[in-house]
């Protein structure tokens, strides 16, 4: 009995100590001048969040997503371009479905969809980039880590 209350303990140390790790897709002409810019202005976010960029947030696949937290990323965050995307005026809707088909698909693996969240950034959006890091860390701490999974709907 002793034994259980050691590892429960160890558990509960290792959970506040931990950091999510995000994996944030961005926009090369839109969102992601605005992600460099928060660097640029020493606007603090998680420094475990990783940025790869993409032309277009319309382009994403959804097992881009999936595979993102099979390797361990505890979430995904889309940094939308919302309807200044110089490619179309239809990203807003095309990213939308493609991010709500990604949530089905992750749910459907036994991930919980609130692993993945997508926000409109523009090349000025600094301070709501770093707010919605803020706020998805929080939401990734209190999901705890990837590889402790248990999903079910």
């Amino acid at each position: 009995m002793v034994f259980k209350v050691n590892l429960i303990f160890i558990s509960m140390e290792q959970e506040k100590d931990f950091v999510p790790k995000i994996l944030v897709f961005s926009s090369e002409k839109i969102s992601d001048p605005g992600i460099d810019l928060a660097g640029q202005q020493h606007i603090h976010y998680s420094p475990s969040a990783y940025t790869v960029c993409v032309p277009c947030t319309g382009g994403i696949k959804p097992r881009w997503i999936l595979r993102a937290l099979k390797k361990g990323f505890d979430g995904v965050f889309i940094a939308a371009d919302g309807t200044d995307c110089p490619f179309s005026p239809e990203c807003p809707d095309i990213t939308g479905k493609m991010v709500a088909n990604a949530q089905e698909i992750i749910k459907n693996e036994g991930i919980n969809p609130a692993r993945l969240k997508m926000g409109a950034i523009c090349s000025v959006c600094a301070v709501p980039f770093s707010n919605h890091m803020k706020n998805f860390s929080k939401q990734l701490s209190e999901l705890g880590s990837i590889q402790s999974e248990n999903y079910k709907d």
